[in-house]
């Protein structure tokens, strides 16, 4: 699906804690000057207030009616039906409020509402990562594409979305990709998003510098911390990242045990990736053992980082070959090395997010 010349306008919000920011996309680009209202996270009416005030002021600034509106909200919610659940970061949405129903009939079109980890994921397979990787192998001259992808979002949640030949998955219940309860590998009676977040990366870093909490660095400053162009505890920079890889590592391992896709990573500490990428692929590319002692590789893949241009080069090239056809009837091509590659978002996660939105509500439309 290429969006980058389909003139029809969808309207999109992303919806924070603190602001509501509305805009309009049309032919995969921004239109107008965004708008910004407080979320209310403590009032309802007041939030849906603004909600609804939000979409009419971007639609008074558009030359043409839009066809839809599409935007991420937090979960739990009955994403296909618009309702939204009872929301730590929204506290005045509780019980289930009617989100997009409402919207649907204030404002007379098609509304649809989707998880942040599963449209961020959706933008980077439609007009992101997945298209970019494709044509360097084109370039490449390599027969290899790929048509899945599975992007993870790390900042203070841990998130991810599933794309497969095009179309995003969501599950039954809407419940698809909740990675963040995968189980945490270093402390197994706990769950991976303690390992994979903002909070994980301070807790470790508070701990190993031998200093409290509340007096830990931002995960920025860490990184710069880590990477020696910030007074700090380096070396408890590095473990802080490193030990999020090795967790890290271990969750999406289990994801792609059963999708076999591309991996790119987005979100606040995707930046950070020169500290953690490396590590992380190294974890994917360790091995279990036997109970007899044989090792066997934790993935049926090989995994490369595709952010180091060595490793990108050797993904690109594959090991294809040429093997006979028994019986003398010819030649085909093999690569006999299944392989995935790892890689930081190249648009941004915002973007991805609001790409993800507005392919979403036209592949929706193109489906009636």
């Amino acid at each position: 699906m290429d969006y980058n010349s389909d003139n029809r306008i969808v309207l999109t919000l992303d919806a924070g804690g603190t602001n509501f920011v509305f805009s309009a996309i049309q032919a995969n680009r921004e239109i107008v000057q965004p708008v910004t209202l407080p979320s209310e996270a403590h009032d309802l009416d007041r939030s849906l207030e603004n909600i609804i005030q939000g979409f009419t002021s971007v639609r008074e600034l558009l030359d043409k009616d839009p066809v839809a509106i599409s935007f991420a909200f937090p979960g739990p919610s009955d994403y296909p039906g618009g309702i939204i659940g009872d929301l730590g970061n929204l506290p005045a949405y509780q019980g289930g409020i009617a989100l997009g129903p409402l919207l649907d009939k204030k404002f007379n079109m098609p509304v649809f509402i989707n998880n942040d980890g599963d449209l961020y994921a959706y933008g980077e397979a439609i007009s992101g990562y997945l298209p970019y990787i494709n044509r360097l192998l084109k370039k490449a001259g390599s027969n290899k594409r790929f048509r899945n992808l599975i992007g993870f979002t790390l900042g203070t949640g841990f998130g991810a979305g599933i794309v497969h030949d095009g179309k995003l998955f969501i599950g039954d219940n809407a419940c698809a990709a909740e990675v963040w309860l995968l189980r945490h590998k270093l402390i197994p009676d706990t769950f991976a998003e303690e390992g994979v977040s903002i909070r994980a990366i301070q807790r470790v870093y508070a701990g190993n510098a031998g200093i409290s909490l509340q007096e830990a660095p931002t995960p920025k400053d860490v990184f710069e911390i880590g990477m020696g162009r910030l007074k700090g505890d380096q070396k408890a920079a590095v473990k802080a990242y490193h030990e999020m890889a090795e967790v890290l590592g271990d969750a999406v391992s289990n994801v792609l045990t059963l999708l076999d896709g591309l991996v790119v990573i987005g979100g606040g500490l995707a930046g950070a990736y020169p500290l953690f990428l490396d590590q992380m692929v190294a974890e994917m590319n360790s091995s279990f053992r036997t109970m007899d002692g044989k090792e066997v590789r934790r993935l049926a893949h090989q995994v490369f980082n595709l952010e180091n241009n060595e490793k990108l080069n050797l993904f690109l090239k594959g090991s294809e070959r040429e093997i006979d056809i028994p019986g003398g009837l010819g030649k085909v091509k093999y690569d006999p090395v299944p392989r995935i590659g790892v890689g930081i978002s190249k648009i941004g996660t915002s973007r991805a997010i609001a790409l993800g939105a507005y392919a979403f509500a036209l592949h929706k439309l193109d489906e009636r």
